[in-house]
């Protein structure tokens, strides 16, 4: 297969942890016999220093011919005081309005071996494996902003048809898993949410008869994600909410280095990335875990490239580099030994073969 992969590096750890990825796709190619072009654009910060833009129209024309993007990290306290607009993160929404990418899949599963790095007691952990699907174009991030000296406003708006397009890819995933879906909203205090559990009610019966579906209010969330994590199978819930409760779930992991993602749309398009954030403090300290930006490769190779074995060789490596040991500073517990960002990617290329 011939292929374009557009690689957005962006700020902080994201060039270190993109460039092995970018490495395990090129072995995964050598093996495979494939071709990938990946070409780089700037986003975030960097393109803002470089171009006075987040998302510069040479980024955004690498994007447009690629069959997939897989992105770094934007952002970083340097950008601090710029004005919204033209704030890094922004470069990240207008990216995911350009390839109107409306799902962001997170999947979320406790590896035994590092049941021990996450905070949670492990008779907890055990059992826990979910996918969390977050509304991702929609929502208070993209709603009106009005600022003034002493008074702010984000206006948060969703439509019916935002919302069953989700559930829709929630449903999808649930029939082949578990058969669960708990829609997480705020149902007793925001209209949104009103909405939004009002069009889980009609639309879940009606198309997914044979799924299984809870409701939960945010706040209950959190606590039973941390509380009965195995439980969950699908959770499907708008923009805001998603963005936190991943974050939180990501503990259940053990780090958020070890936690990829997925955003996609109706067609094979899609932007992958690790859900972790620009981590300025290492930055350049080759200390990040790049084992989520390699999990984000292999979901692109599976979901829009449809290189379903290929997928499998990248997270069967993953594993077994940690069942050999490989452990960077955010994995390791007492006695391990600490390897950094390019040491852990080689491990994985070993453990590739």
């Amino acid at each position: 297969m011939k292929a374009t992969i557009a690689i957005l590096p962006g700020d902080g750890i994201g060039p270190e942890v993109t460039a092995e990825a970018v490495k395990v796709l090129n072995a995964i190619a050598a093996k495979f016999g494939h071709q990938f072009d990946m070409p780089e654009g700037l986003i975030g910060g960097v393109a803002l220093d470089a171009e006075n833009d987040p998302f510069p129209a040479s980024t955004a024309s690498v994007c447009e011919d690629a069959a997939a993007v897989l992105l770094g990290a934007v952002g970083g306290p340097k950008w601090d005081n710029v004005p919204t607009e033209s704030r890094p993160e922004r470069g990240l929404l207008r990216l995911r309005a350009v390839l109107n990418v409306f799902a962001n899949i997170r999947p979320v599963a406790v590896n035994n071996v590092l049941a021990g790095a996450s905070p949670i007691r492990a008779e907890i952990l055990e059992g826990v494996d979910m996918i969390v699907v977050r509304e991702l174009t929609g929502g208070i991030y993209f709603g009106k902003k009005e600022r003034t000296k002493n008074s702010a406003t984000d206006v948060c708006t969703y439509t019916r048809s935002e919302i069953e397009r989700v559930l829709r890819i929630a449903g999808q995933m649930a029939q082949k898993r578990r058969g669960k879906v708990t829609s997480v909203d705020k149902s007793n205090v925001l209209e949104t949410s009103r909405l939004w559990r009002e069009v889980v009610n009609e639309l879940m019966p009606r198309e997914f008869p044979d799924v299984q579906v809870e409701h939960l209010l945010v706040d209950a969330a959190a606590m039973h994600l941390l509380s009965r994590p195995a439980d969950f199978d699908v959770i499907v819930t708008e923009n805001m909410f998603g963005d936190i409760l991943t974050d939180e779930a990501s503990m259940l992991a053990g780090s958020m280095g070890m936690l990829p993602s997925a955003s996609l749309n109706d067609g094979t398009v899609g932007l992958y990335e690790p859900i972790h954030g620009s981590a300025p403090d290492i930055a350049g300290q080759n200390k990040a875990n790049p084992c989520a930006t390699i999990m984000s490769a292999a979901m692109l190779l599976r979901h829009s490239l449809n290189l379903t074995a290929e997928a499998d060789a990248i997270e069967a490596a993953v594993n077994q580099a940690l069942l050999n040991g490989a452990r960077t500073g955010d994995i390791a517990q007492a006695g391990d030994t600490v390897i950094g960002t390019q040491e852990m990617g080689d491990a994985v290329l070993k453990a590739l073969g």
